[in-house]
């Protein structure tokens, strides 16, 4: 048997591929939407994909099982509580996939989501009883549990799903045996969870020693602690659900459609009836030269999950790249369903060499000039665009904490008439907020290298009391 797990660190995202060598037949458990590394995978191993399994219908990204149906002809499967505009065929307690000595068993765990499965992988070869390992999705990770208030919107309560991931952990999950592998969905860095291990794998007995929630405990009190202090979740989590149980483009025919050069002329067009530029270049390159009015999402933070947080999907989206990074930049705006791209700047910034006046930059701040601004007499407001709890732990003093993921709805916190200067932990969500300030007229600069580089210039910060 063969078991690879694939591992998208920008996501956080792991996804599994199964195969058994005598027979050359391979299943994928939860694919990312680009699927070249899958079939590459299989090719350099002799094997055929013929199933994809879905644990649950990600919110966090669109699922490549379209993508696998549609290249290689493989069946799809979903817990058998799902619903789907596809064929899939559903997946009850104890349904299996067998080929040669490769046995995949379904245990329907609900909890993160309703219709969410884990599935148990057999090794024949070594046991017909015990399983190897167990795919756990969204529903058990290494250090934590899946959290279960993502489908508050389609009319399913937190409370409800998680007295019934309370059922699926100490039912189903923590009666299998302590040498279990423990495989997860994702792994730190996902919102899909509140304390996410940094490891891919674990087994089930170390997760019964050491997850916090598994502790025993009551269902309420369980239910408390599941439904409590969650990381708020992007406003494209319900979209890609929805999506994953749609019949839709496949990501090549998204691409087609997609990488188009434009002139400036064009873009400039666009811009002026509301399209979203979006430059992913790094933040220094940013502050350097922009295009006025573009958004900065760099590609090399979470830019995914930000352009998803930041950008409207009901808007043209026009991607401002280093000439060569547009096919990157679109693939993973692809992966969480942003389809709506017209295309890409022809040559990037570099078409703006002889149009000066439609350039803008952003003034970045060394720890100790802005710290000097900040102590004179007509002090900039200074603002923190983390998240409220690493605020909490150490704060410069007299910030203010506006979160990036709701900095546009609390803008009435943020006074016109005064600069501002923003900083996150490094650097890289600052510069996406004071792109956004910028565009609404805001006078902004940004503190270079974020909060950890004042800590490392030697200036005080203090604990939240």
């Amino acid at each position: 048997m063969i078991l690879k797990q694939f591992y998208l660190a920008c996501l956080a995202h792991a996804s599994y591929l199964i195969g058994d060598e005598p027979t050359h037949i391979a299943a994928v458990v939860d694919p990312q939407r680009d699927i070249d590394q899958y079939l590459a995978f299989a090719a350099e191993h002799g094997l055929t994909i013929k199933h994809v399994l879905l644990t649950h219908l990600h919110a966090d990204f669109i699922a490549g099982h379209l993508e696998l149906r549609d290249r290689v002809g493989a069946s799809i499967y979903l817990g058998a509580g799902a619903e789907a505009e596809y064929r899939f065929t559903a997946l009850h307690d104890g349904d299996r996939i067998e080929f040669g000595r490769v046995r995949l068993q379904a245990l329907e765990t609900p909890g993160h989501t309703p219709e969410s499965i884990s599935i148990e992988v057999f090794d024949l070869d070594r046991d017909a009883t015990e399983p190897y390992a167990i795919l756990t999705g969204d529903t058990l990770f290494v250090g934590d549990v899946g959290r279960p208030d993502l489908r508050a919107s389609l009319g399913w309560s937190a409370s409800d799903l998680g007295a019934k991931l309370y059922d699926s952990l100490w039912m189903k999950l923590l009666t299998l045996p302590d040498s279990s592998l423990v495989y997860p969905a994702h792994g730190a860095g996902s919102l899909c969870g509140k304390a996410l291990g940094k490891e891919t794998f674990s087994t089930i007995g170390e997760q019964r020693r050491t997850n916090y929630a598994l502790r025993p405990m009551t269902k309420a009190a369980f239910i408390d602690l599941v439904t409590s202090d969650q990381p708020d979740a992007p406003p494209y989590f319900t979209y890609d659900a929805v999506l994953n149980a749609k019949e839709r483009p496949t990501l090549d025919e998204a691409l087609k459609r997609e990488l188009n050069p434009m002139t400036l002329e064009l873009v400039l067009a666009l811009q002026r009836t509301g399209g979203q530029i979006l430059d992913v270049r790094g933040p220094e390159e940013f502050a350097a030269s922009h295009l006025a009015g573009s958004i900065s999402i760099g590609l090399g933070g979470q830019y995914a999950t930000w352009a998803g947080t930041v950008l409207n999907r009901e808007r043209p989206i026009v991607i401002v790249a280093d000439p060569g990074r547009e096919n990157e930049a679109a693939v993973r705006l692809g992966r969480i369903g942003f389809d709506h791209i017209v295309g890409y700047l022809k040559d990037g910034l570099l078409s703006l060499a002889k149009r000066p006046d439609l350039t803008a930059t952003t003034e970045r701040l060394s720890p100790l000039l802005a710290a000097e601004r900040l102590a004179g007499p007509h002090a900039p407001l200074l603002v923190d665009v983390r998240a409220p709890g690493e605020h909490q732990q150490k704060f410069v003093r007299g910030s203010t904490n506006v979160p990036l993921n709701h900095l546009t709805e609390r803008l009435n916190e943020l006074p016109k008439e005064r600069p501002l200067i923003v900083h996150c932990a490094g650097g890289y969500r600052s510069s996406i907020a004071a792109s956004l300030l910028q565009r609404l007229g805001y006078e902004v600069s940004e503190l270079a290298g974020g909060i950890a580089a004042w800590e490392t210039a030697g200036l005080p910060t203090e604990p939240r009391a």
